[in-house]
């Protein structure tokens, strides 16, 4: 691999979310709680207490990646439960918190870490209702703040990146009110946030992306490798990837995202047990077990993710920075780390 590509992962880290009781506990910046337990009487000391546990939990992370030399990490959107109903200031913690967040912010700077976010689809800044982009503005602002509670000058460094989140049947129209509310942000959650492509044909390719919203308005693009399978607009994976990468900023390294499908692997992991048992496919209805797996499947949508990553990552020898979004989070970095980095190659195996 490049030796100027960083792999990543999202929000969660899984060696030590599930870390043992005998072992320290768990650790996660994802603790929430039920909007009933809090809201009847507007507790947020509460919800205080859950973020200020979540910023204290993130310096974890950011050094258990940097004793693993992973150095791109996306913070999960739960940091600050329920971040959309109240002002952030108002937290009675908030001056812990925000020390708690700065000294992640300083810890990162300083060991070269680069930290990004990725609010959920429920951010659509195009959408025909009024109440969808209200929120949406409210949440894409907080996402911004967190990063100034980091210490982070606005910069596609650390990017806000969401998808268009709809077209509604005229991606042109869509695009002209997205623009309309996205001059509504704060100029330092503009300077921070890009776009995505989808992963589907009626969606936003990233040909749509460049011609509808980067040459209107220079918003840079979030190339998907997995996306781009599913709506390639007669575009090649390197042509997509080489026109997103003109989209960012020259002192800004292209951030991409990669995944495989998850119907792939679970094929890959079922053939490979038929091929050591010698069982072909018209033998699995006398397999009841395999049968089910076999099943399986034939339901999965083509779409979704596979746990771990096989094949290595063609970055074109571009200088890229690539989150991989496998269900596996670290472990299918490591995983690929160690192969095709390390050249560990008879280590390719599904864990």
């Amino acid at each position: 691999m490049n030796e100027n590509v960083r792999l990543g992962y999202a929000c969660m880290n899984m060696t030590l979310t599930n870390r043992p009781r005998k072992l320290g506990g768990p650790i996660t910046t994802s603790r929430t709680l039920r909007k009933d337990t809090w809201q009847p009487n507007w507790n947020l000391s509460l919800v205080g207490q859950k973020a200020l546990d979540n910023a204290t939990d993130l310096i974890h992370y950011l050094k258990w990646n940097e004793e693993h030399k992973i150095r791109l990490f996306r913070i999960g959107s739960e940091l600050f439960p329920w971040h959309d109903h109240y002002e952030l200031h108002d937290l009675p913690q908030y001056d812990d918190i925000s020390a708690k967040l700065f000294e992640c912010g300083e810890y990162a700077r300083a060991h070269g870490h680069r930290l990004t976010t990725h609010p959920g689809p429920f951010h659509v800044l195009g959408s025909p209702k009024n109440e969808v982009v209200e929120r949406t503005i409210i949440s894409l602002e907080r996402h911004s703040e967190l990063f100034d509670l980091m210490g982070y000058a606005p910069s596609y460094e650390n990017k806000i990146n969401i998808h268009v989140g709809g077209c509604y049947g005229d991606h042109s129209t869509t695009a002209r009110r997205w623009l309309q509310n996205y001059y509504r942000l704060s100029d330092r959650c503009r300077a921070r946030l890009v776009l995505e492509n989808d992963d589907k044909a009626s969606m936003y390719s990233v040909r749509k992306l460049y011609d509808l919203f980067y040459t209107p308005a220079q918003i840079p693009i979030t190339f998907d490798y997995h996306h781009h399978i599913f709506h390639p607009d007669e575009l090649s994976q390197f042509e997509a990837l080489d026109m997103a990468s003109y989209t960012w900023p020259d002192d800004i390294r292209q951030c991409c995202h990669y995944s495989e499908g998850r119907i792939v692997e679970q094929r890959f992991m079922l053939e490979d047990v038929m091929q050591r048992n010698n069982i072909t496919y018209d033998d699995l209805d006398r397999w009841p077990t395999l049968n089910a797996i076999y099943r399986d499947i034939v339901k999965t949508r083509p779409q979704a993710h596979s746990d771990y990553i096989q094949d290595e990552i063609n970055t074109y020898g571009k200088s890229l920075d690539i989150v991989v979004e496998a269900k596996a989070k670290e472990l299918a970095v490591l995983q690929y780390l160690d192969i095709y980095v390390y050249n560990n190659k008879n280590k390719k195996v599904l864990i």
